[in-house]
């Protein structure tokens, strides 16, 4: 028995080392684009033409992020039998995963909640617009 838990370990590593070139290639793009574009919508413009625009950007970039996103989360689901290892030799690879896991909650947090207040603030400014269209109609026919 100890021997086949140590061999499902080994493969379980080499499975690790296959999976962690896409763990990478996430975690950097998180890192280098995704946190940045992130931080760039955090000051929407106060114009509904720019914010309209803004959100355009943002569908772009949402789309190739909610695909690095999912990419993370379905080698994070190859990495699921990790959970029953507790070897001292397996801990270090228990503790790459959960940064990966963790880094990954954490953006796919802040995209969400991105997603939403650009979703909101334009809707808001449309509202708004909508108003100050008609206070000025309500102002032309009173003038009249």
């Amino acid at each position: 028995m100890a021997s086949n838990k140590r061999i499902q370990e080994l493969e379980l590593v080499m499975e690790f080392e296959k999976v962690e070139e896409c763990f990478k290639e996430v975690s950097s793009w998180i890192e280098n684009v995704g946190r940045k574009k992130l931080k760039e919508m955090i000051n929407l413009d106060d114009s509904l033409e720019m914010l309209l625009q803004a959100q355009k950007q943002f569908r772009e970039f949402d789309l190739v992020a909610s695909e690095y996103c999912r990419r993370g989360q379905e080698a994070l689901k190859k990495m699921d039998r990790w959970e029953d290892f507790s070897s001292v030799d397996v801990h270090s690879y228990r503790v790459k995963l959960q940064t990966y896991r963790d880094q990954l909650e954490e953006f796919c947090t802040q995209l969400d909640e991105s997603r939403h207040r650009v979703c909101e603030t334009v809707r808001l400014y449309e509202f708004f617009d909508k108003v100050r269209q008609g206070n000025c109609c309500m102002e032309e026919g009173v003038k009249t």
